[in-house]
C-alpha cells in the first residue's frame, strides 16, 4: 500500500483527471476535424469516406463516435454546395451571417423601418453574391446549376442567416439536408426579443392600461415588421427567380455560342472536305487518263514486242538455214576436192 500524504494523492488524482480530460478533448477535436473533412469532399466521395471513418473509429474502440459518423447522411447537391461555400468562401459566408445577426438585432431591438430595410438589403446582397459563387462552384465540380438547385441553395443560405444566433440552429458547413427559414410565427417570436411567443406579464394589475398600450404598440411594431419581412422575402424570391433566370439565359447563350462555333467548325470542315473531294475527283480523272495512255502505250509496246519476237524467230530460222547451207557447201567442197584429187592421181599414173 502506498503511504503518500493525502495532498499528494489528491494532486496525482487531479493530474490523472486533467490528462484524461486533455486526451478526451484532443480526441473530440480530431473527430471534429475528421467530420469537417467529410463535408469538404466532392459529393461522390462522401459515402465511402464516411464509412471508412466509421470503421476506423470502431476499430479503435470508439463505438459511440463510429455510430455518430455512420448516421451522417449524404447531403443533397444544394446542401453540399452550401457546405462548400462555408469552407471555401468563408469571408463571403461570414458576411451573410453577420447580416443575419444585424437583421435579428433590428427586429428584436424595435428599431425603425429604415434600419430593418437596411439590414434586409445587406443580407440580400450577401445572398446574391453567394448564389453567384455557388454557380461557379457547381460548374467547376461538373454539376449543372439548374434554377431549382440555385433556389434551394439560396433558401438554405437564408435559413442559416436567420438561425445564426440560435444555439440549436443548423451547423454551417455540416448540412445533411435542405433547411427552410423559420415561418412568420417563429419570426414574430424572434422579434419580441425574449425568444418566446408570449410577452412577459406585468406584475401590477393597476397598470393594465399601460400594459395594453405597450402590447398594442408591440403588436403593431411586430405586425409592421412582419409586413416588411413579407415584402422583403417576396422581393428576395423575385430576385432569386431573376438570378435563376439569368443563369438559365447565360446557359442558353453559352449553349448557343458553342452550337454556333460547332456549326462554323463543321461548315469549314465541310468546305474543306468538298474541296478535297473535288481534288480527289480531278486526280482520279488524271489517273484514269494516264491509265488509258499507259494502256495504249502498253498495247503499242506489246505489239512491237510481239513483232520483234516474230522477227527474231524468223531471223533465227534463216540463220539456221544459212548455217545449214554453209555446212552443206563445206561438205560439197570437201567431196569435190577429194574427187578432184583422186582424178589427178589417176591421171598421173
Amino acid at each position: 500500500m502506498n503511504n503518500y500524504p493525502i495532498g499528494v494523492k489528491r494532486l496525482k488524482h487531479e493530474i490523472v483527471e486533467m490528462n484524461a480530460d486533455r486526451i478526451g478533448s484532443e480526441a473530440k477535436d480530431k473527430l471534429d476535424d475528421d467530420v469537417d473533412a467529410l463535408f469538404k469532399l466532392p459529393l461522390s466521395e462522401f459515402t465511402g469516406a464516411r464509412n471508412d471513418l466509421a470503421a476506423r473509429l470502431k476499430k479503435d474502440g470508439r463505438a459511440d463516435d463510429a455510430n455518430f459518423v455512420k448516421a451522417l447522411t449524404k447531403p443533397p447537391i444544394s446542401a453540399w454546395a452550401v457546405n462548400l461555400l462555408h469552407w471555401n468562401h468563408r469571408d463571403a459566408f461570414d458576411r451573410l451571417l453577420e447580416a443575419g445577426q444585424r437583421l435579428r438585432k433590428a427586429q428584436t431591438s424595435g428599431g425603425g423601418i429604415a434600419d430593418l430595410r437596411e439590414s434586409l438589403d445587406a443580407r440580400s446582397e450577401a445572398l446574391f453574391h453567394l448564389s453567384d459563387l455557388a454557380t461557379v462552384l457547381l460548374r467547376d465540380a461538373g454539376h449543372n446549376p439548374t434554377p431549382d438547385t440555385l433556389h434551394r441553395i439560396t433558401t438554405n443560405l437564408e435559413a442559416l442567416s436567420t438561425y445564426a444566433t440560435l444555439s440549436d440552429g443548423p451547423i454551417p458547413g455540416r448540412l445533411t439536408e435542405d433547411i427552410d427559414p423559420p415561418g412568420f410565427g417563429s419570426l414574430a417570436s424572434l422579434m419580441v426579443g425574449t425568444g418566446t411567443t408570449k410577452p412577459p406579464e406585468l406584475k401590477k394589475a393597476t397598470r393594465s392600461q399601460e400594459s395594453g398600450t405597450a402590447e398594442t404598440k408591440t403588436s403593431q411594431k411586430t405586425s409592421s415588421a412582419i409586413d416588411v419581412q413579407k415584402g422583403r422575402q417576396a422581393e428576395e424570391t423575385r430576385r432569386a427567380r431573376i438570378s435563376a433566370t439569368k443563369t438559365t439565359l447565360q446557359e442558353a447563350r453559352r449553349s448557343l455560342t458553342e452550337a454556333q462555333r460547332k456549326s462554323e467548325r463543321l461548315e469549314a470542315a465541310q468546305k474543306k472536305a468538298s474541296a478535297e473531294a473535288k481534288e480527289a475527283d480531278a486526280e482520279e480523272k488524271r489517273a484514269e487518263k494516264q491509265l488509258r495512255k499507259a494502256e495504249e502505250h502498253f498495247k503499242k509496246v506489246s505489239a512491237a514486242s510481239q513483232q520483234a519476237v516474230q522477227r527474231a524467230q524468223r531471223i533465227t530460222a534463216e540463220a539456221e538455214e544459212s548455217a545449214q547451207a554453209v555446212e552443206d557447201a563445206k561438205r560439197e567442197i570437201e567431196k569435190a576436192s577429194k574427187e578432184l584429187e583422186s582424178l589427178q592421181e589417176s591421171e598421173a599414173r
